[in-house]
C-alpha cells in the first residue's frame, strides 16, 4: 500500500498491549494511539471488544492524569443500546448500572472501579482514554488496576460529591454534515463536551458508517487545537478490519488505511478530504478536539471556502 510522509502520524497496525489473559474480552487490547506510536502525542488510547462476560480484570485504581472512558454499541442500527450491563464505582459511590453507550469523565487522582459486567447481550467496545501522557509507564505506574481487592470501596464520609455527574448516558446530536447522504449516522453522536460535563474540555463526536459515504467529507483545519481521529472496524472476530479502504487527507497527500487505525493531526495541518474507496462492513468515525471543550470551538473556522485561495486541490491519490 502507498506510502504517505504522512503515515508517520497514522497508527495502522494497532500493537495489543493491556489486559492480556481475559476472557470473555478482546485481549489484549488495540492500542490506537501513544507518545511511543506517534512521539508528539502526549495521549494514550486503547480499544477493545467484550464479546461475553468478561473475567473480572478492572478493579479499584488511581491514576494522577484524567481520562475518559467509553462504552459503545457494536451494532449500528441500535448505537445506544450497549449490549449489556455495567456496574462500576467512581470516588467509591456504586454507579447506576449501565446499559446504553456511554460517555465517562475520570479526573486525575479519583478511584475508579471494579468494573464488572452483569450481562451480555451483544458485542460492545471499551475505550480508554488518558489525558497528558502518552506512556503508560508513566500514567499506569503504581495503578494496581490488575490487583483484586478484598471489598468493594466506600464513599468517604464527607464527600458530598454525586459522581454521576460525570456519567453521560444519552448523547447531544450536534455535529455532522446535513448534505451527506443515509450512509453515515447524522448528526453523530457526541459523548463527550464540556456542555455535558463543566470540567471535561475535550469534545468527542462520533457515528455510523454503513456503506461508501458521499460526498466526501471536506477538507479543513484547526488553528488552535490537536485532533485525533478514529476509525474502528466493527468486527470482532477480526477487528483490526477496518471494513472500509478510507483515504485521508494530510497536507498536500494522503493516507491510506483499511484496517482499523488512529490518526494523530497536528493543529495548523490541513487535513482532508476523507475518501471512502472501498466498503465491506459498518465501522464507526470518532473525532476527538482535544482543548476544544465545544463544537463551536473545535470547528468555527476550520472549513475552507469553495474557491479559498489557501485550499487548493489535492493530487489524485497515487494507484499501485
Amino acid at each position: 500500500m502507498h506510502k504517505s510522509e504522512y503515515d508517520k502520524y497514522a497508527v495502522k497496525t494497532p500493537p495489543r498491549e493491556a489486559f492480556p489473559g481475559v476472557r470473555g474480552r478482546q485481549s489484549p487490547t488495540m492500542t490506537l494511539m501513544s507518545s511511543e506510536l506517534v512521539p508528539e502525542c502526549p495521549y494514550y488510547i486503547e480499544v477493545g471488544w467484550i464479546t461475553d462476560v468478561p473475567d473480572p480484570h478492572i478493579f479499584e485504581h488511581t491514576i494522577d492524569y484524567d481520562r475518559i472512558i467509553l462504552l459503545w454499541s457494536g451494532d449500528y442500527k441500535r448505537p445506544q443500546d450497549l449490549g449489556g450491563t455495567v456496574e462500576l464505582y467512581i470516588g467509591g459511590q456504586k454507579i447506576i448500572p449501565l446499559t446504553t453507550t456511554t460517555g465517562i469523565f475520570i479526573p486525575g487522582g479519583t478511584p475508579v472501579g471494579p468494573v464488572n459486567w452483569k450481562e451480555f447481550r451483544h458485542p460492545h467496545v471499551m475505550m480508554n482514554f488518558i489525558l497528558g501522557s502518552g506512556d503508560p509507564a508513566v500514567w499506569a505506574k503504581n495503578s494496581d488496576v490488575t490487583t483484586p481487592k478484598d471489598k468493594l470501596p466506600e464513599k468517604e464520609e464527607n464527600d458530598g460529591f454525586d459522581y454521576e455527574q460525570y456519567v453521560i448516558r444519552s448523547p447531544m446530536r450536534q455535529a455532522g454534515m446535513p448534505d451527506h447522504d443515509k450512509h453515515r449516522q447524522q448528526p453523530t453522536m457526541t459523548y463527550m463536551s464540556r456542555d455535558q460535563i463543566a470540567v471535561a474540555n475535550h469534545y468527542i463526536e462520533f457515528g455510523w458508517c454503513w456503506d461508501i459515504v458521499k460526498p466526501d467529507l471536506p477538507r479543513m483545519v484547526h488553528n488552535k487545537y490537536d485532533e485525533i481521529v478514529l476509525h474502528v472496524g466493527c468486527d470482532p472476530d477480526n477487528p483490526e478490519d477496518l471494513g472500509a479502504t478510507i483515504d485521508f487527507g494530510m497536507g498536500d497527500g494522503y493516507v491510506r488505511s483499511n484496517t482499523t487505525f488512529g490518526m494523530w493531526v497536528p493543529k495548523e495541518l490541513k487535513h482532508g478530504p476523507l475518501v471512502w474507496r472501498e466498503y465491506r462492513k459498518p465501522h464507526i468515525e470518532m473525532a476527538i478536539m482535544l482543548g476544544a471543550g465545544t463544537v463551536k470551538e473545535g470547528w468555527e473556522d476550520s472549513f475552507f471556502g469553495k474557491d479559498d485561495a489557501d485550499n487548493p486541490p489535492l493530487p489524485p491519490f497515487p494507484e499501485e
